[in-house]
């Protein structure tokens, strides 16, 4: 789960760093990796909750 949650932060951060990019500058690539970033936030977020389930149930 440790692992998970490193990911998660990690694209969370990369996400963050292109989002303000396109919002501050208007780049337009950055916007494109902001979206692609958010789908795979969405993955393992999802993934997050499958074993934060699992691990209640211990």
């Amino acid at each position: 789960m440790e692992e998970l949650l490193n990911k998660v932060k990690a694209e969370f951060d990369a996400f963050a760093k292109d989002a303000s990019l396109q919002s501050e500058k208007g780049n337009k690539a950055a916007g494109t990796r902001a979206r692609k970033s958010s789908l795979e936030l969405e993955k393992m977020l999802k993934e997050f909750r499958k074993v934060s389930l699992g691990e209640s149930k211990k």
